[in-house]
């Protein structure tokens, strides 16, 4: 018996059953291919709908490293953007064709599995092209793209299972963890939301707070606001009916987030152009994400509205997320050589950081997420007793900053993955909720 039947023979042996379709055997962009495997392909999210999945195998020891599952926000943008500018194990260069080795990639410890959800972002579709949808059909459809990838990966059925996320992904990890709580056969271990939105009143209120207390409002502005859109000792700048509250929020609106200061990173320089401004690239209108935040105000709703309602906003436009430059990753997701090697289904669309159709057709279900982080601490158990909130040891299921109150849009939330040496802990700090 020849050695390479007697290798493929043992790995069936172990159940190693990763499809070889789907493998990535060359990546352009890298100076030297990786020593890790790493498989880019569909996964089946519900009657023809195929999310686009990127999995990497974990650098070191893969049979017993964590499985963790990776979703950007949003609503509407793509994984990619964790992939290739965050955590992933290549970052994207200016140039767009280049690719570096990520010296803090998360593969470095865990398994990683980059999803894009829903259909119609970045290079996931549907059939029939019609990507409106809601909080409930994503949480359902990312659990089956979730059993269909263990499916076609049945070697990591049993590995330990986090559910990780960020900014929409406030909404997303926890609705997808409802259901993944309730499948024995999953061995679900953990979640961890980062910059996530968890309720929008909470992240509103907390929003105008931070812009105050970092100087960017005048005293006028302050007081006014105080004087309208405060009564008693409580202040509303979430969904507030009084028509002088609501001229001062839109100035304190275009002081944060439409005069080119960075939302992210407050001290920052603003990538990509002024966010609430429009431009045309050849022809393509740009917008900017309009994000989680006062979307219950009217003048945000009305500029909302009359957007979606432009006969150009029917056709080629694309959204890009505030203060982000898209054109290094666009560059290089849509090179005819990338979507080969990645395995692209010709059926998908050019590759965006965002889709503005998603987001548009996008019917938010949750306004906070009180209900769902309940419902998993209840079922939280270390030892046989319920955990203890203010503790974070290698045995405890899952750890809530503020585990006993609702969450709030200024608390990061934070897994350990049982690695040693390696603690994922809590953080405080005032975090805006962007896509």
């Amino acid at each position: 018996m020849g050695p390479v039947l007697l290798s493929s023979l043992l790995l069936v042996g172990l159940g190693w059953a990763a499809p070889p379709d789907h493998e990535v055997t060359y990546l352009p962009g890298l100076s030297k291919q990786p020593s890790f495997r790493h498989f880019s392909g569909y996964l089946c999210a519900g009657p023809g709908k195929y999310l686009h999945y990127w999995f990497v195998e974990a650098q070191s020891d893969p049979q017993s490293s964590p499985l963790v599952l990776w979703l950007n926000g949003g609503p509407g943008c793509s994984s990619m953007e964790g992939f290739l500018k965050e955590h992933g194990p290549f970052l994207i260069q200016p140039d767009g064709v280049t690719l570096k080795y990520n010296e803090y990639a998360w593969n470095k410890i865990a398994n990683i599995l980059y999803v894009e959800s829903p259909a119609g972002v970045g290079f996931s579709y549907s059939d029939d092209k019609k990507y409106g949808t809601n909080d409930t059909e994503v949480a359902h459809n990312n659990y089956l793209a979730l059993k269909d990838f263990l499916r076609l990966f049945p070697e990591y059925s049993k590995n330990d299972l986090f559910l990780t996320g960020e900014s929409y992904g406030g909404v997303y990890i926890p609705t997808l963890a409802e259901w993944v709580m309730q499948d024995p056969s999953l061995n679900l271990k953990g979640i961890a939301v980062g910059n996530g939105l968890s309720s929008y009143e909470i992240n509103d209120n907390s929003l105008v707070y931070f812009a105050y207390y970092h100087g960017l409002l005048g005293t006028e502005l302050w007081k006014d606001l105080q004087t309208f859109c405060c009564s008693q000792g409580k202040c509303n700048f979430h969904d507030n009916a009084n028509l002088n509250c609501t001229l001062k929020m839109g100035e304190m609106i275009q002081i944060v987030e439409e005069s080119g200061l960075n939302i992210y990173n407050l001290y920052a320089p603003c990538d990509g152009g002024v966010p609430g401004s429009m431009r045309y690239e050849g022809d393509y209108l740009i917008t900017h994400d309009l994000g989680n935040s006062f979307i219950r105000m009217p003048l945000r709703l009305s500029w909302r509205q009359n957007l979606f309602r432009m006969p150009v906003a029917r056709k080629k436009v694309r959204m890009d997320p505030p203060c982000t430059n898209s054109t290094a990753p666009s560059m290089y997701l849509n090179s005819p050589e990338v979507r080969k090697a990645l395995h692209i289904s010709p059926e998908a669309s050019e590759w965006q950081v965002c889709s503005f159709d998603v987001n548009r057709n996008y019917k938010r279900v949750y306004m906070q997420m009180n209900e769902q982080y309940l419902k998993l601490l209840g079922t939280t158990v270390c030892g046989g007793e319920p955990t203890d909130p203010g503790s974070i040891s290698a045995s405890s299921a899952f750890y809530l900053a503020e585990a006993a109150a609702p969450p709030t849009a200024h608390s990061v939330c934070y897994i350990e993955i049982p690695d040693p040496g390696v603690q994922w802990g809590r953080r405080h700090g005032l975090q805006l909720s962007r896509g």
